[in-house]
């Protein structure tokens, strides 16, 4: 007896990211007590980015699961041998487009062109974005040699501001939020068939490179029970912090009018 290959569509969003979250986290050693008891974070310093990229992507993941009926989308989509994927694709009345995800929460983005700013930090998202719309449309058109060029897009999560100075030529940046609307904004450019053609093609295992890693048992559910214990932890940590800054300005106003009293005294007690 054989077992389908799971298909493209049965991807989650940030499934990929997880996986390499969850392979970095199953080296790091259990917290002990102390560390529990104090809220320090489950994760390592080399999985913090992982775990708010999954979070950025999922994020997404929702907005885009609003589309109307006739969008489909996927998610996670293997792009190179390498582990590289596509954090998202659709594909709608106007057009295929790649979605990247980048979760800068309270960060200031500033675009002009082919610069894009990250609280003053130059970043290559733009270059990225583009290069992998392109290899997403060098693999398409193999298959439907007419197919429009892929629209690359990126999606900001919860930045505190975004200024575009300059539109990139070709590629969208916006805020999550306004992602679904602007997707059903485009202009159209395929047809229904053209549209059920390319969700078949997209959907088959066999138009993507293989997976760089196996897959990993329980993804889902393991994520979950490791950002139960991140919540967790940033709770406790806050509250600690809470404390100690209660517990010192009440301390303050305990013994502040005594302390200002002797210092007064001193300072005057050698007056004439």
């Amino acid at each position: 007896m054989t077992t389908q290959a799971p298909t493209m569509g049965e991807r989650f969003a940030a499934q990929a990211v997880i996986e390499e979250l969850l392979r970095q986290h199953a080296g790091m050693p259990r917290r002990n007590t102390f560390a529990r008891l104090f809220g320090y974070s489950p994760l390592g310093a080399d999985s913090v980015s992982w775990y708010l990229g999954a979070k950025g992507e999922i994020e997404v993941g929702r907005i885009l699961a609003t589309l109307p009926p006739e969008w489909t989308v996927f998610h996670a989509l293997p792009i190179d041998k390498k582990g590289t994927d596509i954090d998202h694709l659709v594909i709608g009345p106007g057009g295929v487009v790649t979605i990247n995800t980048k979760n800068h929460t309270g960060k200031r983005i500033w675009v002009a062109e082919r610069t894009m700013m990250v609280s003053g930090h130059k970043q290559r998202y733009i270059r990225n974005a583009e290069f992998e719309a392109n290899q997403v449309t060098t693999l398409l058109r193999e298959r439907m040699p007419q197919l429009p060029a892929v629209q690359p897009s990126i999606a900001l999560v919860s930045p505190k501001s975004l200024t575009v100075k300059k539109r990139p030529a070709r590629v969208k940046v916006i805020a999550a939020t306004g992602l679904r609307r602007w997707l059903l904004k485009l202009p159209v450019t395929l047809s229904a068939a053209d549209m059920l053609e390319l969700a078949a093609i997209i959907d088959a295992p066999g138009t993507w490179p293989p997976q760089a890693f196996a897959p990993t048992e329980n993804v889902r559910g393991r994520f979950a029970a490791l950002d139960v214990e991140v919540r967790a932890a940033r709770v406790r940590s806050t509250l600690w912090k809470v404390t100690s800054f209660v517990a010192v300005f009440g301390g303050f106003l305990l013994v502040g009018p005594q302390l200002v009293t002797a210092i007064i005294g001193v300072l005057f007690s050698g007056a004439p």
